[in-house]
């Protein structure tokens, strides 16, 4: 069972100020091939994991957006840390 839950928005600096949401969609991608089970939320995504495991997939993103061209990269990550065990179904339950 995973033992966090890691919200994150990423906000890439782009080279000529072009939109920067085709680079949030590429940091989207990271997260989908990594196979953890995500929810993409209009201002952030949040994932469900390991705590050491979704740390590295924000690590990933942070490096495909400079792979990508992007001088700076702003990451703002919310982690809700369980050790026993969490998930986005059992925390979200009594509003569905």
């Amino acid at each position: 069972m995973a033992n966090a839950l890691v919200s994150i928005q990423i906000i890439p600096k782009t080279k000529n100020g072009e939109d920067s949401i085709p680079y949030v969609d590429a940091a989207i991608d990271v997260i989908e091939q990594s196979g953890v089970k995500y929810q993409v939320n209009p201002l952030e995504t949040t994932m469900e994991g390991e705590l050491t495991a979704l740390f590295s997939i924000i690590g990933k993103m942070n490096e495909k957006m400079a792979s990508l061209g992007c001088p700076s990269i702003i990451s703002q990550v919310k982690v809700f840390y369980k050790p026993d065990g969490t998930s986005m179904d059992v925390l979200t339950e009594k509003y569905r």
